[in-house]
């Protein structure tokens, strides 16, 4: 045996596998029998295939990249919700019972489900009768410097909380830690009222002081439970102000970095899934 196999085959075996057997229930079928027609049943004859056991990660290339928007899971809390997400992913069509050659699944979720954006048609009617949805949003302004800041605890975001963060002119770009990420709002199935979020003042005082443009939170919704509305209202009431809600922001730190926030492009929707990354 040449060596080059040799090295191949030996690394091979030392990742954690996942034994796929012909008849058996499979995580992800492969495609081992890629010369069959598309009106055939592939694998349907394959033997007993060893496939290396998926890798999860937040963090690439060595962690300048990090991935800060949360997977979707069923428990995973939606607004005034107890019950959490709840089912969201259902497959469909599948090549498990051997009728199907490819695997579909059919996706069931708001869209103001897990990391999401908002677009000004989700509290001004005009604007949405209008079509200003998640498609009319400047990408220019979801991907690019942004500024990251820890909230002082136990505080929603007031204007003297914004005064106190002293956060620069020419700024456009903000993601807010707050105590929402120390209590891990986002892993808890149950909605929680009692998050931090921007009080009315704090919202008009940005618009008013700041040149932000891109506004980023860790939780379900940019405004405190008691003044969502409110603070929605004066944070797209321009239509110059991009809501970024529900980031996980456990893995970064203070400070600036590049970011990347792109999402469906769901014409017609005043709200759409994202997903969001930040590079160093």
């Amino acid at each position: 045996m040449e060596l080059a196999p040799l090295l191949l085959l030996t690394q091979l075996l030392l990742l954690p596998a996942v034994a796929v057997v012909s008849g058996e229930p499979a995580a992800h079928p492969g495609y081992a029998h890629a010369e069959e027609a598309c009106g055939g049943v592939a694998g349907a004859e394959a033997a007993t295939v060893l496939v290396p056991a998926p890798e999860r990660r937040e963090e690439f290339d060595g962690g300048r990249i990090v991935d800060i928007s949360h997977y979707y899971r069923e428990d995973m809390p939606a607004w005034e919700s107890l019950e959490g997400t709840g089912e969201f992913l259902q497959l469909t069509r599948s090549m498990r019972n051997g009728s199907d050659i490819a695997n579909f699944s059919e996706l069931r979720l708001t869209a103001h489900s897990g990391t999401h954006v908002d677009a000004p048609g989700h509290v001004f009617e005009h604007y949405y009768d209008a079509g200003f949805d998640i498609d009319t949003l400047d990408l220019a302004v979801l991907n690019g410097p942004a500024l990251l800041v820890d909230v002082p605890r136990d505080k929603n975001i007031t204007a003297d909380v914004m005064a106190s963060l002293n956060i620069p002119k020419g700024v456009r770009r903000v993601l807010f830690r707050t105590q929402n990420t120390d209590r891990k709002l986002m892993w808890k199935k149950e909605f929680d009222t009692s998050y931090v979020g921007f009080m009315k003042d704090g919202a008009q005082w940005l618009v008013d002081n700041t040149d932000i443009k891109l506004v980023g939170v860790d939780y379900l919704s940019v405004g405190a439970f008691d003044e969502c509305i409110p603070a929605h209202l004066v944070f797209l009431e321009k239509r110059e102000v991009i809501l970024v809600e529900a980031l996980n922001l456990e893995r970064v730190s203070p400070g600036i970095y590049t970011l990347h926030c792109l999402p469906l492009r769901l014409r017609g929707a005043e709200g759409s899934p994202a997903r969001c990354i930040r590079i160093k």
